[in-house]
């Protein structure tokens, strides 16, 4: 459906042309008529016959739309209004500009602009649903996402008290478009951008026109710009110029029945899934709608090759039952510490029911009622009964809860009414978990064994003592069996790959792993894509990281030459090492590497050792030693490391730990170059 609306003049010319202004946000995928009103004196129209008026439409830093209307006139004062269709779509999102002018006989520009608001929209359009929307926990629903054909969704679906603690940081169309770098260009450039005939004064003063015995008065907003700043923008922007200067082509459905409800999946994040769509542009997921009564809050975003990004809105699914039981109790406790156990049951029907409230009993705790306990309760509409328990764990591990509210049949009155048996979930069981953990103090002990079969099996034996004082079923032991040296720390692997951070030290403690893991995953045959990508992602940032921290003599410090620290000896031979190892994965500057190795050189004493220079934060680095053997034994142990021919020269025969070359007992690469002084 079209809709119209007109803009108030704003121009400064004694001729003017008006656009009518809409005060509301334009839709996606509605086509817009912008009404312009024009007034033109007879020598604005000289001996035309024809006047032309030019439009652009300007979005996102960029011209989109542009074209033009013609319109035949009479001799004399001309006055009228005419329609652009304008087509909103996400190209013109979430702010456009539009010009509108023409130039008289005389050379006199005739212009006037305005700004619509436009809805935040997309090109890939993206649908979300479920089919039913509402429904009892447990049982069956689908759903639907619809978007470009080929596109690849990330499907999310979170209790909805997840996002009540964080609301701002939902993703939404605002918010993605809040990321553009550039939404309109405001203002134009001066000095060398002027044109050569630009008027320093002031522009026409604004004058009354009477047409037909009616004064017309031009109308600016406070904050509108001036036509002719927006006409210097378009025409010394880059790539507007040419738009100038061209021919202008016109560019819920009824619950299910069911008796009795067990209810133990209350997961905070129900779905978070990668869906591909088919090639008629849909998907279908069947699902099972968890346990918690609430409210679920799904969304997706698709990208296309062909439709690039888009958004869907917030679709919610309703996991209700009229009549239910709500259990509170803490995450864990300790050993034979009592707490309250509460259960409280809900009555959303229209009439009044008996129910019944009873904790199944176990042997893992001891559970006594606060209160006197009864048969049944009267729950009238939108009531609810609150049942109590003392409850004291004397088992470790999870411990199991089960509750269940029972409606009954009875004759009873309940009211002013009697009570109804409802024709679905007439009874609700809840079953909760609690994590019972010992009392006393936690401490663990590691034996470690190397077994070397050699082709014959061979069985070890490992002692375990526990202490007289242990608390009684706390004891738990667990035995890993590996056939790789390593095995151990590749299972934590998480804990090794780490984004690098912090000052210059820290930067390469969390750098310098990440190149070893790499190094070993890829020898043995065990390095995955997954892996791959975010270790050398992780490098990548490092690298650039720890070039903030060199000085300008090629050395390293801890915080960088902005803080007028000298470069540590230790932390430099550190990044020149995992630099060079660095390289079979991720590009590194040959220049970096150069100046380190250069100015290890350069601090070579006559005897061979090397001088220390600056200090460290963190002592860990160098192993807690601090003299020149130990330090120049770290350095000789960086060069040789280094996987490549090194061009600086090095002192290595005065090394006094350091064999010469050709000696059998630690001869040294030929990249290694011996001095020959």
């Amino acid at each position: 459906m079209d809709e119209s609306q007109t803009v108030a003049p704003a121009s400064n010319t004694p001729n003017p042309s008006t656009i009518t202004p809409l005060s509301e946000t334009l839709s996606c995928g509605h086509t817009q008529d912008v009404r312009v009103h024009y007034i033109l004196k007879p020598e604005a129209v000289g001996e035309q016959k024809e006047i032309v008026f030019y439009y652009l439409v300007m979005a996102k830093g960029g011209t989109v739309r542009a074209g033009t209307q013609a319109l035949a006139v009479e001799h004399g004062d001309v006055n009228g209004t005419f329609s652009l269709m304008l087509p909103v779509e996400y190209d013109i999102a979430p702010l456009a500009e539009m010009l509108i002018y023409t130039i008289s006989p005389n050379q006199e520009p005739i212009a006037d602009s305005v700004k619509f608001q436009v809805e935040n929209c997309f090109a890939n359009k993206v649908d979300l649903h479920f089919s039913p929307a509402e429904g009892l926990p447990a049982s069956d629903t689908r759903l639907r996402v619809g978007a470009s054909p080929g596109s690849l969704c990330t499907v999310r679906a979170v209790d909805k008290s997840i996002l009540l603690m964080k609301p701002e940081a939902e993703l939404s169309p605002s918010s993605v478009y809040n990321l553009l770098p550039v939404k309109e260009l405001q203002g134009y450039h001066h000095g060398t951008d002027m044109l050569p005939m630009d008027p320093q004064e002031e522009c026409i003063a604004a004058e009354k026109i009477i047409v037909n015995g009616v004064t017309y008065a031009p109308v600016s907003e406070p904050d509108e710009e001036d036509t002719y700043s927006i006409l210097k923008l378009y025409s010394h922007h880059p790539g507007h110029a040419r738009v100038l200067d061209s021919g202008y082509p016109v560019m819920a459905e009824t619950l299910p029945a069911a008796v009795e409800t067990v209810r133990k999946y209350f997961p905070e994040t129900w779905i978070w899934d990668l869906v591909p769509l088919t090639s008629n542009g849909s998907a279908e997921l069947p699902l099972t709608i968890p346990d918690t009564i609430t409210e679920w809050k799904a969304n997706t975003f698709c990208t296309s090759s062909d439709t690039d990004f888009g958004l869907s809105p917030t679709v919610s699914l309703r996991a209700f039952q009229p009549f239910f039981v709500e259990l509170t109790l803490p995450y864990s406790v300790v050993r034979g510490e009592a707490f309250m156990l509460k259960a409280t049951v809900f009555n959303y029907l229209t009439r009044c029911i008996r129910v019944s409230i009873s904790l199944a009993s176990s042997a893992d705790f001891r559970a006594t009622p606060v209160e006197k306990e009864e048969d049944s309760y009267c729950l009238c509409m939108n009531g609810r009964k609150t049942v109590s328990w003392a409850v004291t764990p004397i088992s470790l591990g999870n411990v199991n809860f089960s509750v269940s509210a029972e409606a009954l049949k009875m004759e009873l009155p309940c009211g002013n009414e009697v009570a109804v048996l409802p024709e679905t979930g007439q009874k609700d069981t809840v079953i909760k978990q609690l994590l019972v953990e010992p009392e006393g103090i936690e401490t663990e002990a590691t034996f470690n064994s190397l077994l070397c079969a050699n082709g014959n099996s061979e069985a070890g034996k490992i002692s375990l003592k526990l202490p007289l004082n242990v608390v009684q079923g706390s004891a738990r032991a667990y035995v890993t069996v590996l056939g790789d040296i390593l095995g151990t720390a590749m299972q934590n692997l998480q804990q090794l790959l780490q984004m690098p951070f912090g000052c210059g030290e820290q930067n390469m403690v969390l750098f310098a792993p990440n190149i070893y893991v790499l190094d070993y995953l890829n020898k043995t045959g065990q390095l995955s894509e997954e892996t791959k990508s975010k270790a050398i992602g992780y490098l990548v940032s490092g690298y650039q990281r720890q070039l903030n921290y060199k000085h300008l003599d090629g050395s390293y410090s801890t915080f960088g030459e902005h803080y007028r620290q000298p470069g540590i000896t230790w932390l430099t031979a550190f990044v020149l090492k995992s630099f060079a190892q660095a390289c079979s994965h991720i590009f590194i500057e040959e220049k970096h590497i150069q100046d380190a190795l250069a100015w290890l050189a350069g601090k070579q004493k006559e005897n061979g050792c090397f001088r220390s220079s600056g200090t460290l934060l963190n002592n860990a680095i160098k192993g807690g030693v601090d003299d020149e053997v130990t330090l120049s034994a770290y350095i000789t142990i960086a060069l040789l490391e280094i996987p490549r021919p090194i061009t600086v020269r090095i002192h290595t025969h005065k090394v006094p730990f350091m064999s010469s070359p050709g000696s059998a007992a630690s001869p040294l690469p030929h990249s290694l170059y011996p001095s020959e002084s």
